[in-house]
């Protein structure tokens, strides 16, 4: 209930960065939180919980990659409300992903199409998004391709050392972004009284957020989380 006596109705914000580089300097973070805020303010809503979620690369758009997504669309059934994103491309870009959303029996409000954007609407949105990344890719495609065609030589194949170096430290980052969004996850668990790796690997299961390779969790995997967190 607002200052004012009038009943606010509650919200979850669900914020999405694309990037563990994003993730770490709050890049993008701030202006969605306010947009999300803003919203709620001028429409009668309360956001009451707010997940982040760091992109944790290839497969992100699965929801077992998305364990924050996971526990904001778990608070949102259990409130009775809807989840709440600044824009659509924070909950995808891809039609078949929002299409898995819209059967979660979870309402979503894209802030910037309003509060009276429809299921429909945001599939259309999602669409729209979903061909402008495939344009952009194949524009990136046709000027590769006229580059090589004017004799430049793409790529350097002599480099495969330091090429293997940055595969490593990409997969690195991969894994660090997935540990800091089911990190929260697993202090919520440890918070409700279980605190063996065991128990909370049958918690994570329990409430079907899997791991990085879209696995069942062990009491090892946990560890690691908790190690490579520390």
């Amino acid at each position: 209930m607002s200052s004012t006596g009038i009943t606010l109705r509650p919200l979850v914000a669900y914020i999405r960065v694309s990037t563990g580089r994003q993730g770490k300097s709050g890049l993008g973070l701030e202006a969605q939180r306010r947009a999300i805020g803003e919203f709620a303010s001028a429409n009668g809503y309360e956001v009451v919980a707010e997940y982040q979620e760091v992109e944790t690369g290839k497969g992100a758009d699965a929801l077992e990659r998305r364990p924050q997504l996971a526990s904001a669309l778990a608070q949102a059934r259990k409130l009775k409300c809807a989840v709440a994103v600044s824009k659509i491309d924070r909950l995808s870009r891809d039609v078949a992903f929002i299409a898995t959303l819209m059967v979660q029996r979870v309402p979503f409000i894209v802030t910037e199409l309003g509060a009276d954007a429809d299921p429909f609407m945001i599939h259309l949105y999602a669409a729209l998004a979903q061909k402008e990344r495939a344009l952009i890719s194949a524009r990136t495609s046709a000027a590769l391709q006229s580059l090589k065609a004017k004799g430049a030589k793409l790529g350097n194949k002599t480099n495969l050392s330091e090429a293997s170096a940055r595969g490593a430290e990409s997969n690195k980052a991969g894994a660090d972004a997935f540990a800091q969004n089911v990190l929260p996850v697993i202090e919520s668990i440890k918070r409700q009284g279980t605190t063996t790796m065991t128990g909370i690997a049958a918690e994570l299961n329990a409430r079907n957020v899997q791991t990085a390779r879209g696995g069942r969790w062990e009491a090892m995997q946990v560890s690691r989380i908790l190690k490579r967190a520390a």
